[in-house]
């Protein structure tokens, strides 16, 4: 397992030259599905970043993303920064928010929402937005 901090910052190399083209700057999730899509790589030299579908990476580490393709994608989801967003239930009552993420760095699936009250399982998770992380209520 893999906490989305522990994923910032990584730098982020090409497999076969090992070139690094920049550093993990966040990952987008799809809530509904449970599942890291994208990863939002900002540049090496430059401030400019792109996003790499999941599809294209080789491996995360400790040490390192290795990609196969640096290639962007045309098709890229809105993205929404999770740690940090408030998080409601489907009925409106307010759990929080999302202090960390928990992620599988093989499959990109979540484990679990990290808050101060103790860990959300994936599932629990219904959408999210600009304004909240919306989960089940129980």
């Amino acid at each position: 397992m893999m906490l989305f901090s522990q994923a910032r910052g990584l730098p982020v190399l090409t497999l076969a030259e090992a070139d690094e083209i920049g550093v993990v700057k966040s990952l987008t999730v799809d809530a509904p599905s449970g599942v890291v899509t994208h990863v939002r790589v900002r540049g090496r030299y430059s401030r400019r970043e792109s996003a790499l579908p999941w599809g294209a990476l080789h491996a995360v580490g400790p040490d390192a993303v290795l990609v196969r393709s640096a290639a962007a994608p045309s098709d890229v989801p809105p993205h929404r920064e999770l740690p940090g967003l408030r998080i409601l239930t489907e009925t409106g009552t307010e759990l929080g928010r999302v202090q960390d993420v928990v992620f599988e760095p093989e499959t990109g699936r979540i484990e679990a929402v990290r808050t101060a009250h103790g860990d959300l399982p994936a599932d629990y998770m219904l959408g999210a937005g600009d304004y909240a992380l919306v989960v089940r209520a129980g």
